[in-house]
């Protein structure tokens, strides 16, 4: 009977109306939650019959969908945490239950976020208050990460940064800007020896030294316009550790600049690379460490000019032992440490996580999602790259809810809910009539 499809279709209209205001109840009570994507209810059309030549009509009524929009994001604001992160675009941040990291069972389920509040916890260890612990991969101890895969989470591990509380930031390279005495290398020159003591850090931080000497070739007759520099180091109980012959040019265009730098015959070091500039020469036990003393034919560098003996400038890279003050998380995703010693340290990278239909992931509680069939697979990218976006640390992404619209469509669905209510009361009305026919 088709008063009886009308009730039914006014029972699904109440339902169909119920679970929007279910979804836009969850909106509003989320609208300060940050990283909350919003909920949304579809109706859709349930056809039993379409009429026919009798001009008899079954009421379907309405069957509703909820979806949660993945996809439509917040806007970004400032906190004053260095590891509250959000992404500015498209991808997702890697996490995994803190409680699978605790058991230490060597499996932890990939979960995505697109922001939250990651704070350091008792190992270091760097997790949001609902317990979502931060992934990412580890770098090598020159700062580089290693080539991993990007379709699968085995790479992937916590973000520690209290491995790192002390570390050293040893020398790899020396400059040098140092003018030589033209007047050292004639035939009536004393031939007095230049020396100069360079400071450079070890591996351990300790401050260590490069002796060195320029002795200067003085000829019979004319100019020889050539030094012999020899190289100490401290580390090493002051072994020689290279000696070079440097010759320079006394031409009218390029007077006074290297014209020449060889290993001296049995002499250690590493052969000059006119490309750079640079020589070599291994310190504490076989490090390698460079030592700039400019091009050929170059005004930088080593130089032979006028009669005095000047280091103008003399520099190195590293630094002594440090302590960690602070942690960066750049746009590219690196998590660096700072140190009071002046330098940084790269620890890890955290990649961003997309998924061709960021609608199709499971939601979860706390703001997290899990890969699934409708998502498709996921792939890591490197914030910035491909489709994603860039990685913003010192940042939220608050809700997307947008209050006003929610109030909005809660007026239109209380609206319809009255009229379906007011649908079956006339159905029970107009059933109740036919019952009276028959007395």
């Amino acid at each position: 009977m088709t008063i009886s499809s009308s009730l039914n279709a006014g029972v699904a209209g109440l339902n169909a109306n119920a679970a929007r205001l279910a979804t836009i109840s969850d909106n509003i009570a989320n609208s300060a939650t940050f990283g909350y994507k919003r909920a949304r209810t579809d109706f859709q059309s349930v056809v039993v019959q379409g009429g026919g030549t009798q001009g008899i009509y079954s009421a379907g009524g309405v069957r509703a969908t909820t979806s949660r929009l993945i996809d439509q994001r917040g806007p970004l604001i400032s906190t004053n945490n260095p590891t509250d992160l959000a992404v500015n675009g498209r991808g997702m941040l890697p996490v995994t239950p803190g409680i699978a990291v605790d058991n230490n069972n060597g499996t932890l389920p990939l979960m995505l976020m697109t922001t939250g509040s990651f704070r350091p916890d008792s190992d270091g260890t760097l997790r949001t208050e609902s317990g979502q612990v931060l992934l990412g991969w580890a770098a090598n101890p020159d700062g580089t990460i290693p080539p991993l895969p990007r379709d699968t989470t085995a790479g992937l591990q916590p973000v520690n940064v209290n491995t790192n509380q002390f570390a050293a930031n040893p020398s790899t390279e020396v400059r040098l800007g140092i003018n030589l005495p033209a007047t050292g290398t004639r035939a009536d020159s004393n031939g007095v020896t230049q020396e100069l003591s360079v400071e450079y850090f070890a591996n351990l931080g300790t401050s260590e030294s490069l002796h060195m000497t320029f002795e200067p070739t003085v000829p019979a007759t004319g100019s020889s316009n050539e030094w012999t520099m020899t190289i100490r180091d401290s580390a090493s109980d002051d072994a020689v550790v290279g000696r070079f012959v440097l010759g320079f040019d006394d031409g009218p265009t390029l007077g006074g600049t290297l014209s020449s730098v060889a290993l001296a015959p049995g002499g250690p070091g590493t052969a000059y690379d006119p490309a750079t500039g640079r020589i070599g020469v291994q310190v504490e036990g076989g490090r390698p460490l460079e030592i700039d003393i400019g091009e050929l034919g170059g005004r930088f560098g080593l130089t032979q000019v006028s009669d005095r003996f000047e280091p103008v400038l003399v520099s190195k890279n590293g630094a002594p032992v440090g302590n960690l003050v602070a942690i960066d998380v750049d746009a590219e995703g690196f998590v660096r440490a700072l140190y009071d010693a002046g330098f940084t340290r790269t620890l890890f990278q955290v990649p961003l996580v997309d998924v061709p239909n960021p609608n199709g992931l499971i939601p979860l509680s706390n703001q997290a999602y899990r890969v699934s069939v409708q998502s498709g697979p996921f792939f890591l990218w490197n914030a910035g790259d491909g489709p994603t976006g860039a990685m913003v640390g010192y940042a939220r992404e608050e809700s997307a809810t947008d209050v006003a619209a929610e109030l909005t469509q809660m007026i239109q669905t209380q609206r319809a809910y009255s009229s379906n209510a007011k649908v079956i009361q006339t159905a029970d009305e107009m059933l109740q009539e036919t019952t009276n026919i028959k007395r």
